[in-house]
């Protein structure tokens, strides 16, 4: 099995995840992940929408999983077989903000505990460390700020990689505003 990170948006995709795709005779991936890659994907492959995550253990050796972003950035890369990297938020982010991430702490808070990913940036930040968080649409920037020292700063980035892509930049003392449902946050660059 091969699980292939399709990036975090258009055009994320690498030259080694084209060529595992080109030889793909059987696809699996979210809606999402599928509409990404689908020039990519060979006419003949059969192509499934994953419904039920837990069968995917049970794929046969030759399927291709493709896992949005980069697999072992909150990804598919879990599962057996050889993982194919993609572009990841974090990449994007850090390159759209000219931040360095040789100091970067990640915090996944996308279907996780928000309180427990909040109090480890928090202790991130006090470390000195910059934070890169995973969010989901239920996490909240305001609940993060107020928690954080006002001069911290924030930098919220909605739809990495789609033609929407927006980045928003403040401190925790006047948070910037998330519009999306698909966002990540950089703390204390």
């Amino acid at each position: 099995m091969k699980i292939v990170g399709v990036g975090c948006g258009e055009g994320m995709l690498t030259k080694e995840a084209e060529t595992a795709l080109r030889e793909a005779k059987s696809v699996y991936g979210s809606k999402r992940a599928i509409e990404l890659v689908r020039a990519s994907i060979p006419k003949d492959a059969d192509v499934v929408e994953i419904t039920d995550y837990k069968a995917l253990r049970t794929l046969p050796d030759d399927a291709v999983v493709l896992s949005t972003g980069d697999p072992l950035m909150a990804g598919l890369g879990y599962l057996p077989g050889e993982v194919i990297p993609g572009i990841s938020s974090m990449q994007t982010a850090f390159a759209r903000l000219h931040v360095p991430w040789t100091n970067v702490a990640v915090v996944n808070a996308h279907g996780k505990d928000h309180q427990d990913a909040v109090s480890r940036t928090v202790q991130d930040i006090a470390a000195g460390h910059t934070v890169f968080l995973i969010a989901d649409p239920d996490f909240s920037v305001e609940e993060l700020a107020r928690s954080l020292s006002p001069s911290v700063r924030i930098a919220v980035c909605e739809d990495l990689g789609y033609p929407n892509e927006r980045i928003a930049q403040g401190t925790a003392g006047n948070p910037p505003k998330v519009l999306s449902r698909l966002f990540c946050i950089i703390c204390g660059y």
